[in-house]
């Protein structure tokens, strides 16, 4: 075994199903294809031995491992990465297909020790033809980089796990991502941003966004639809009701509140305006397609916030 150098990386991919087999040996191959090579890539596989046992076979050149906690891609990602023992951790999902600079670029900011983590900029590869309703707002339905968000490289809040590098011992210190807690199910509780706010306060240290540190994401037919977008508006106000839960009351969503009170209303009246100046009526569309999200969002926060109260006011529940 070769000794560990001070910004080894290694990459750790969760998959769970035999039906993303493709977009997982795309993104394999991307991760072995990086100008600053992963001292490792590690493939964590969700409760599935006989995917296991494939993944094992047909990539001899890559770490299996199968998740050792509840199902779920929390546990998943865990377990690889309490695997590694680089100083660096990498993580892609296994339907996205890293540019071949993207370590190189996204390990940049980790020159400053203050850095605990990093995350890049998320292209999405529609398979099929992009809504002509969605703005570019809200393209973080479908699991992609948005309007809103830094275009240089910049301090942020927190990054999506799809595309995220974190410096390993500020991981450990605060045990990972938080299982249980994630997307599952009809579950969308947002782990990777409850995971950057645990890590920046138990560290002290930022994270950074550097979006031409690019990989692109799949994003599915079923994912391009109307229908699909209400839902993970609804989910996502809930699970942002969930993770306000868990935060400490000093600490407040404020960057939600500022999309919610600045990128969101500038969407609607631009969107407008390119409608009423003759610039096509999917502008009008779209702007109808943000006060739909904004609804679905306060639907699923108010459902959620009703739960917990119902859930703290039942007998025999500690005040």
């Amino acid at each position: 075994m070769q000794p560990i150098a001070p910004f080894d990386v290694s990459i750790v991919i969760p998959t769970h199903s035999e039906k993303r087999w493709a977009s997982l040996t795309r993104t394999i191959a991307s991760a072995h294809a990086q100008t600053h090579p992963a001292a490792e890539v590690v493939v964590v596989v969700d409760h599935n031995p006989a995917m296991a046992t494939r993944v094992r076979t047909e990539f001899p050149g890559v770490t299996v491992l199968e998740n050792a906690y509840a199902r779920g891609a929390s546990g998943n990602r865990n377990t690889g990465a309490f695997h590694t023992r680089t100083p660096f951790i990498a993580f892609l999902d296994d339907d996205t297909v890293a540019s071949p600079a993207w370590l190189a670029t996204q390990m940049t900011p980790f020159t400053d020790p203050a850095v605990v983590g990093t995350g890049g900029g998320i292209v999405p590869a529609w398979a099929g033809t992009r809504p002509t309703w969605l703005p570019d707002e809200l393209l973080w339905t479908v699991g992609v980089s948005y309007t809103g968000m830094p275009t240089s490289t910049a301090p942020i809040r927190n990054v999506w796990s799809a595309n995220m590098i974190v410096r390993r011992d500020a991981f450990l210190a605060v045990d990972g991502f938080r299982t249980g807690f994630g997307k599952l199910g009809d579950q969308n509780r947002p782990e990777d941003t409850e995971l950057c706010l645990r890590m920046s306060a138990t560290a002290g240290g930022r994270w950074v966004y550097v979006p031409h540190a690019t990989i692109d994401h799949e994003v599915p037919v079923d994912r391009s639809t109307f229908a699909f977008l209400i839902r993970r508006c609804y989910a996502e106000g809930r699970g942002k009701v969930q993770m306000a839960g868990l935060m400490p009351k000093d600490q407040e969503l404020g960057a939600e509140k500022d999309y919610l009170r600045r990128t969101l209303p500038r969407a609607v009246l631009r969107n407008l305006a390119d409608a009423g100046s003759g610039r096509g009526m999917f502008h009008a569309l779209r702007a109808a397609t943000v006060v739909a999200a904004v609804f679905a969002a306060a639907w699923g926060g108010g459902v959620e916030t009703l739960a917990a109260l119902l859930e703290s006011s039942a007998p025999g529940t500690d005040a």
